[in-house]
């Protein structure tokens, strides 16, 4: 059964201003320095395979996901890249090398059954990413778990370390600027021990999109854009673009007054005196409009004007008050871009950018779109 999407809303994303941000991060970096781009959670609802071509084109040197499915499907696409997974777990192994994706192994546990893995499979050599934690405290190996960790290396030439990370937890604020730097010390003494038991020299990286601009000189082999790409700065806001923007067109208008009742669910939606005209869009909740957006609290964009939502979040619209604008059925309406922008709303729901990008739902079409059209 083909997937039918919402096609009175898109994700627009604008090759114009991705290229703006890749470039922005890569003049940060010496030319020997190479540039993994995160791609999980389908690039950060962006669309992954639509993002990683665009990517791949610029020059990206690996992209990262999170699970191995989301890995075989930039395969399949044809992307050519090469691939970590970050956090996929032990149970699709096989399916990572049948797609030549390159697992990051976390713990010694992990490390045993990928090695018998290939064993089994009579796979002399493969490439995996020794992930070690320096303080985040999600994934990785401990410095103590560090001489277990040496010991296997020595003993399973079949495991090809193509590169030692870590993960920065607080490289976007100033206030722990010395954990930060307590995390990279650690890093590189770590990093180092592994290095001295190998015959070869494995890549090392550790900053994220704010560690990019805010610890440059620790940018090593290799550096990792996430957030960054997709236009969020740690920085400056205004040197960064959006990637994307999410639109839809208005479905109906309709003229309301007092005497006419309410507006939506729960009968919230409270019409002013005089002439209300309350607009539906075709996004709602099941989309990734958040709920909480809903009576008033957001605004969202039509002909360049902000005008606000009205009732409760529908699960497949919602509505919003164009009282005084001559805004029509089919005129285009933005959620986010570059008005509102992405953090607005995010600061609304108290929550992060990240979230509302990747809350857009599969069934919202992502299309590239051309500067002149952004």
């Amino acid at each position: 059964m083909e997937l039918v999407q919402n096609t009175f809303a898109q994700m627009e994303i604008s090759y114009p201003n991705i290229l703006h941000n890749y470039n922005y991060f890569r003049s940060k970096l010496k030319p020997s320095t190479k540039l993994l781009v995160l791609i999980k959670a389908n690039a950060y609802g962006h669309g992954a395979v639509e993002f990683a071509r665009i990517m791949e084109k610029a020059g990206a040197d690996y992209f990262a996901v999170a699970h191995t499915i989301e890995g075989i499907e930039l395969k399949k696409a044809g992307i050519a890249t090469p691939v970590i997974i970050l956090s996929g777990g032990t149970d699709y192994y096989k399916e990572a090398v049948e797609y030549s994706l390159e697992p990051a192994m976390p713990n010694i546990e992990s490390l045993r059954k990928f090695d018998s893995l290939l064993e089994r499979s009579d796979i002399k050599e493969y490439p995996i990413h020794i992930k070690i934690d320096t303080g985040m405290h999600r994934l990785g190996f401990m410095e103590k778990e560090i001489p277990a960790l040496l010991e296997f290396l020595k003993t399973h030439p079949r495991i090809r370390v193509k590169s030692i990370y870590t993960h920065l937890a607080a490289s976007d604020e100033p206030k722990h600027d010395e954990f930060t730097l307590g995390q990279l010390a650690l890093y590189r003494k770590l990093a180092s021990q592994i290095d001295a038991v190998l015959d070869y020299k494995p890549i090392h990286h550790a900053l994220n999109s704010a560690g990019i601009e805010r610890f440059t000189q620790f940018q090593f082999d290799m550096v990792r854009l996430g957030i960054g790409i997709y236009g969020i700065s740690a920085v400056d806001p205004a040197l960064l673009k959006p990637a994307a923007r999410l639109t839809c067109k208005i479905l109906q208008v309709k003229e309301l007054t007092p005497e006419d009742g309410t507006v939506g669910y729960g009968r919230h939606g409270k019409l002013r005196e005089g002439i209300n005209r309350i607009a539906t869009l075709p996004l709602g909740y099941a989309d990734g409009i958040d709920r909480h957006l809903g009576r008033g609290k957001a605004c969202f964009c039509v002909k360049g004007q902000l005008v606000p939502t009205i009732g409760n979040i529908c699960m497949d619209q919602c509505m919003i008050d164009v009282t005084g604008t001559d805004a029509q059925p089919g005129d285009i309406v933005t959620i986010f871009g570059d008005k509102p922008q992405a953090v607005e709303l995010a600061r609304i729901l108290d929550t992060i950018p990240y979230e509302i990008f990747t809350s857009v739902a599969h069934r919202v079409k992502r299309t590239v779109i051309a500067p002149q059209s952004f």
